[in-house]
Parts: C-alpha cells; structure tokens; sequence
C-alpha cells in the first residue's frame, strides 16, 4: 500500500455553517471545490488520513507529529461548541514515521506536545471528511521553522512511512494561501500578496514541486502566506512520481487566499527526485560563489571551517591583503544555511590588533557561540552562505528620522544595555522597525529612554 491521493485545502472556520452564520456563503464556490474533495476520500476509502497543519503544535527546529490515541477538539473558540471531534490517531504509523526519522538523524517525532486539543487547520478539513467518510484514524503533523528542504524531505520519510506500515492513506496539506490579497481584509493589502497566490496555484497546477523552493521567505513573510510549508511537506510525499493534478477553486473575496487543488500519484518517474535535484543545484552555486568571494569572506570561511573541523582557532593565514592586517574595525559575521539565519556574531568596536583577527574570532563565536542556535556542524559546512559586516565608527543621532536602512545600521543604548542592527536586512523596511528589533535584541522596553547611533558598514559577501 501506499499514498493515494494528497489535497491542498485551506481551513477558514467561517466556511463551517455554524461558525459562518451567513458569512460561509461569501465562499461557496470553495466550499463546494471542498465538498468534492470529501467525496473523493471517500471514494478512496483510506485507512488513514494525515492531515498537515500550521496551526498544530509548531517548533523551530523540530516536526511534531501528535502523540497518544486519539485528540478531541470543537469549534467552541468560533461560537460553535456543538461542532465536535473526537479523532483516534492511528498509533502504529505514528511510531513508524518518528522511528524512520530518528534511524535518518531527522528532527522529527513525538515530544513536546501538552495541549492535546485539535486546532482549527485540521478541523475545518475533518468537518468536510466526516460528512462523506467516517472510516478512518488520523495522523495529525505540524510545521516548523526549518528551510524548505526539510519540509520536503520529511514530506519524503512520510511517504517511506506509508509504504512500510502498508497503509492505504491520503495525505491532507492544510493552508491557506495569502492573507494581504485586498485592502478591505483583516490583514490589509500588499503587492506580494496576489504574486504569492498567483504563482502557488500555477505551480501546484503544474505540479512543478521544484518551484516551491524558489519562494523567498522574505516574499512569503511580505505575503503573510499561511500554508506553503505545509504544501512543501505534501510535495515531499509524492516525490520520484507523476502526478495528475486538477485545481478545482482559487477565492480571494475575503481578502485571504483560499486555494483547493487534488493530486493523484502515477508511475515513478525519475525525473521527479526534486529534493535531490534542488540540493545538487545549490551546492553547485554555494561552490562557485564561495570561490569568487573576496579575502574578508575567504577568511571567514577557513576560520569557521578550521575550528568546526580540528577544534582549534586558525592561525593568521600567510598572504592577506595588507588592509585586512593594518585596520581596527568591529565586524559582523552572518551564516545562512538554506536561506535562513544559521548564526551571527559581531563585535561593535574593535577589539583584535587587526580586523582579520576579528574576523577569526567572530566567524568562530557565530559557528558555535550564537545562543540562538545549536553549534555548526560539519556536515553542515558545504551548505553555508556566509557574509562579513566590516563597521564604520558610529555617530550619535537624535532621531529615527536621521536613519536609512538600507544605509545605515542602528545602535541603541539604555545605561549598559545595547542593541544592535546592521543596514539592508531582507524584511527590515522602516527606521521604526529597525529601532525596535534593536531594542529587543538589547532587553530594552518600550517606554524606556534609550540613546540612538548610527553606522555605516561595507559588506563583503
């Protein structure tokens, strides 16, 4: 046995009739597209159902798939208490998929679950399923802060899952699309929004899986897109076959994306292994764009490198360019692996002899001393992107209103509590979002009085 069927469906409460009270009828073109998907499992008539969702327990670096025998859940928070579920999970496949994943070293199983209550991204597809189809368990599986590659992968040890434990199974991928599609919505309007849209549909349309990595996070952040992870995941499940694939609606009218799409999978097809493809890619391009980097980033590199590897600090390297060893500056050292933030650490003022050595010692302390992440490892290290901040002296200032994020970094101080927050970061767009991250990151209140500086930095990537 193995996956039948996967369905992109997204879950506004207010299309169950008893939470919209009218309003559902504003979405009756997807609540029909909803009612034949319910038909279709039940045609299937799968012995299990797994049901995606970002709203199910979500960790940063970890898949939670819900433990125990079963869940309850009702609609209480919407004003329907009546509309009730009492789900029974089924158990073995949940320990197959969290024992595949832990033999694979996949940050992927039970822990950490309290709240055994069913959230509303796996509800609003079951009250669909439960008016068609009642033969079934539940496999109830969360989201997480991992880059895509890892969504699509555990999408993969699912499907491996399925096979092994013989079920008959579809696979449920609960999103919503854009939430900024018209000024009038709860979230307001922005331009990506209807890009975000426009191109989800098309590539699931085309079932070109290969194209979900090519969203930026930045693009989907701006978007306030709500299920592309959880489409990941599902492409992730039908990976190495051909798939017939039928958008059945897209609706806009609520200022929220709401898109239905049914996926049925063919024969095997070895031009399909998009992960495999995705990250052969990418290496290719991390290799070449670390060999044309200049000797700040170089430097970085080998130092990281060196000291994941043996252990130890480099040792200033033969053959630096003179400004490297002649200059005292603070500097940054950002690591990106897949897109996101792996670690930074930096020093404001210099703090070595010369700026190589605080380049050594910075590229080191954000390999393995950034409290926000576990230490670099390295097979990690062929995946990394790394960038070094090189800060001006800083100059004090009297205002946002004498800051440029695309030019200048911020500094903010409260007696000795300082935050900093370097120049032209994807999503940082206004000096009053630029300010209060910096403050965050320095412990400082809102309310508090604090002192502004400005920097300009040259950045080597």
């Amino acid at each position: 046995m193995s996956l039948m069927a996967a369905f992109m469906v997204p879950h506004p409460p207010m299309i169950v009739p008893a939470v919209g009270r009218g309003s559902e009828a504003q979405v009756e073109e997807t609540a029909r597209a909803y009612e034949q998907v319910a038909e279709e499992i039940a045609a299937l008539k799968p012995e299990t159902i797994l049901i995606t969702s970002p709203h199910s327990v979500m960790y940063t670096d970890y898949f939670h798939i819900s433990p125990g025998r079963g869940a309850k859940g009702s609609f209480a928070d919407f004003r329907a208490p009546q509309i009730r579920f009492d789900e029974v999970y089924d158990e073995e496949l949940v320990d197959r998929i969290s024992v595949l994943c832990a033999m694979e070293e996949f940050p992927a199983g039970t822990l950490g679950e309290r709240d055994r209550k069913l959230d509303h991204g796996t509800m609003v597809p079951l009250w669909f399923i439960r008016q068609k189809y009642s033969g079934f368990k539940l496999v109830r599986i969360g989201l997480s802060g991992l880059p895509l590659a890892d969504h699509y992968r555990f999408g993969m040890l699912i499907k491996k899952s399925i096979e092994e434990a013989g079920r008959k199974a579809v696979l449920v991928a609960s999103g919503d699309l854009s939430h900024k599609l018209q000024s009038y919505g709860p979230y307001g309007f922005a331009p990506e929004g209807p890009r975000y849209d426009e191109r989800i549909m098309d590539v699931c349309g085309r079932t070109a899986f290969d194209e979900l990595f090519d969203f930026d996070e930045t693009f989907c952040e701006k978007a306030a897109e709500c299920g592309h992870r959880s489409f990941v995941i599902m492409a992730g499940a039908l990976d190495g076959l051909s798939v017939r694939a039928k958008v059945l609606s897209h609706q806009d009218v609520t200022g929220v994306g709401y898109g239905i799409c049914t996926f049925y999978p063919g024969e095997a097809d070895g031009s399909r292994h998009f992960l495999d493809q995705y990250l052969g890619k990418m290496e290719k391009e991390l290799t070449e764009k670390a060999e044309k980097s200049d000797p700040y980033v170089k430097l970085a590199r080998q130092s990281l490198e060196f000291y994941v590897k043996n252990g130890s600090t480099l040792p200033l390297p033969d053959g630096l360019p003179a400004e490297m060893l002649e200059t005292r500056a603070g500097a940054f050292v950002s690591v990106h692996k897949h897109g996101k933030l792996r670690g930074c650490i930096g020093t404001i003022a210099p703090t070595a002899r010369n700026v190589a050595q605080e380049i050594i010692r910075n590229a080191v302390s954000a390999a393995v001393h950034d409290p926000r992440f576990d230490p670099i490892t390295e097979d990690e290290l062929k995946w990394l992107e790394i960038s070094v901040d090189v800060l001006g002296k800083p100059e004090r200032i009297s205002s946002e209103d004498e800051l440029d994020v695309k030019r200048y970094g911020v500094i903010v101080s409260c007696g000795n509590r300082r935050g900093l927050l370097l120049p032209d970061l994807d999503g940082v767009d206004t000096p009053e979002q630029q300010v209060s991250i910096a403050m965050q990151k320095g412990g400082i209140r809102k309310g508090e009085r604090y002192t502004l500086e400005r920097f300009e930095v040259i950045r080597h990537t």
